[in-house]
């Protein structure tokens, strides 16, 4: 959708545009992760997070890219999150 469009129509401008989607950092949002919370079958289940240092480090890899690269999806979770995608 828009990080797509974004991309093309920048590309004129030697406009780059990428998406980053962030899963399960451990942070103050996610604490209740840590103690379990419920999952969509109805139990409750501990997730894994990850330091978002890792989110922090992975947002600087992108924009640090010179203008003739881009990365224009990237997903970033803990490793054994439940369902791949989400966060």
């Amino acid at each position: 959708g828009l990080t797509k469009s974004c991309a093309l129509d920048g590309r004129d401008f030697n406009i780059s545009c990428g998406q980053i989607d962030i899963g399960n950092a451990h942070t103050d949002m996610t604490a209740a992760m840590r103690n379990g919370i419920k999952q969509a079958n109805g139990s409750m289940m501990v997730e894994p997070t990850m330091d978002v240092q890792h989110v922090a480090n992975a947002v600087v890899h992108m924009a640090s890219l010179p203008p003739s690269a881009n990365v224009l999806r990237m997903t970033i979770m803990a490793t054994n999150m439940p369902f791949v995608g989400r966060g």
